[in-house]
């Protein structure tokens, strides 16, 4: 086993490194504590491994993302959401007969328990859908307990990737004070979802395909991205052996943060700002460039992607293809255009390397499908879900042991206690 050697107070630990698959290079520093009473310090752990993992790989120098060894642009252009959600989940690509069953199950179990609508009724209208969607997503363990079989062990992990669009279409039915749309059993997964929000009572509603393409395009580039923020919640959540609710509503809230899922939300209130402005857009880029100025373009850049983010490329061709079918003229795309124009030819941002992200992207699109913009951080969780779900089955079936990072304590050191009476 080939080791790397460590030097601490004249002694030498030998420590084994571990090679995945694709090549990755990482120490294992498990047994360091217990060997020398050390440990490393990592803040944000941007040096730090968690676990092994075989779900998703990701080489940000090289611009690479794949799901279960499948190129995200493959599966963008070849595959549905639901078929991404059954390879993360099992780690091959469906047969006819399997993807047919859990299309069936997702269906069967679509619809939410009548008495969840009262919790519904309780939340103020102006409530963020963010913190709507988190709390029931952990009451749904007050319904289904953790009562899984041998024969089906991922019952509540169906019931979760059917239940979350419908919760979601719930809180934004209440948002706008319109009756909540139940699902229909005919309508696939992303129909579906488009059905429960924008139908309305005694109208026909018949979704837009280019809507459907799009919807399903965005959740297959959002199920998955490695040990990020909200995953290593689920997984830290999930490792205390927390009911698979309580894990996942753990998740939704680390997405809620504007660093974190809360970005293409920021993109569209940047450019709402930039409107209201004036629109003029070059003096909100020089700002930008001014490095005594705090004003920072949102949605540009990534801190894994050295390179242009792959799912940025997949939904720039796909913001176009939308806003021709849709006709939309809007000028905050109109400023997003322009921005983008610039982030791709200005000598700044290319040096930098500051590339329009998905974040930008996804903004954009949501926007332009009619998706309020305090909706487009729930449309990330639905889309991640299975990302989600897939890390909670691996550290399940690994048995892992409970998460319990250490820290370098820089507090006081020990001192003896002051009486009221002596500390004025």
């Amino acid at each position: 086993m080939t080791t790397a050697s460590l030097s601490l107070d004249g002694k030498n630990y030998e420590l084994p490194v571990i090679t995945g698959s694709e090549g990755e290079v990482g120490i294992d520093i498990g047994k360091l504590r217990g060997a020398s009473g050390a440990i490393t310090l990592d803040p944000a752990f941007t040096s730090t491994g968690a676990c092994t993992s075989a779900i998703t790989f990701i080489d940000g120098d090289k611009g690479i993302l794949r799901y279960r060894g499948y190129p995200i642009e493959q599966l963008a252009e070849k595959s549905d959401f639901i078929e991404v959600a059954w390879l993360l989940l099992y780690g091959e690509l469906p047969t006819p007969e399997q993807l047919a069953k859990f299309r069936a199950q997702l269906t069967y179990h679509s619809m939410i328990h009548e008495d969840m609508k009262k919790f519904f009724e309780g939340f103020p209208n102006n409530a963020h859908p963010m913190a709507i969607l988190s709390a029931m997503v952990a009451s749904l363990s007050t319904y289904y307990p953790e009562t899984e079989t041998e024969e089906n062990p991922d019952e509540n992990i169906v019931r979760l990737i059917a239940k979350v669009r419908t919760l979601a279409t719930y809180a934004y039915k209440k948002s706008i004070g319109q009756p909540m749309t139940y699902p229909q059993n005919k309508l696939r997964y992303c129909e579906n979802f488009l059905h429960m929000m924008f139908a309305v009572p005694c109208e026909e509603y018949k979704a837009n395909p280019v809507m459907v393409k799009a919807l399903n395009m965005l959740l297959i580039l959002h199920a998955d991205h490695e040990q990020n923020c909200s995953t290593s919640t689920v997984r830290m959540v999930g490792s205390s052996r927390a009911n698979i609710f309580a894990s996942i509503s753990a998740g939704i809230c680390a997405l809620w943060g504007p660093l974190h899922g809360g970005a293409n939300q920021a993109v569209l209130e940047m450019l709402e700002m930039i409107q209201k402005d004036g629109g003029d857009y070059n003096k909100w880029v020089m700002k930008a460039k001014d490095k005594d100025d705090s004003f920072r373009l949102m949605g540009f850049g990534h801190r894994v992607y050295k390179n242009f983010d792959p799912r940025a490329t997949i939904l720039r061709k796909m913001s176009d293809e939308v806003l021709k079918e849709l006709g939309i003229n809007d000028p905050l795309l109109e400023i997003a255009k322009n921005l983008e124009k610039v982030a791709l030819e200005d000598e700044y941002f290319v040096s930098r390397k500051l590339y329009p992200n998905v974040d930008f992207y996804s903004g954009i699109l949501y926007r332009a499908m009619g998706i309020p913009t305090n909706m487009f951080t729930v449309m990330f969780s639905i889309g991640r879900l299975p990302g989600w779900l897939a890390h909670w089955k691996e550290l399940r079936d690994e048995d892992s042991r409970i998460y319990r990072p250490r820290q370098i304590y820089t507090g006081a050191t020990e001192r003896d206690f002051v009486p009221m009476e002596a500390r004025g």
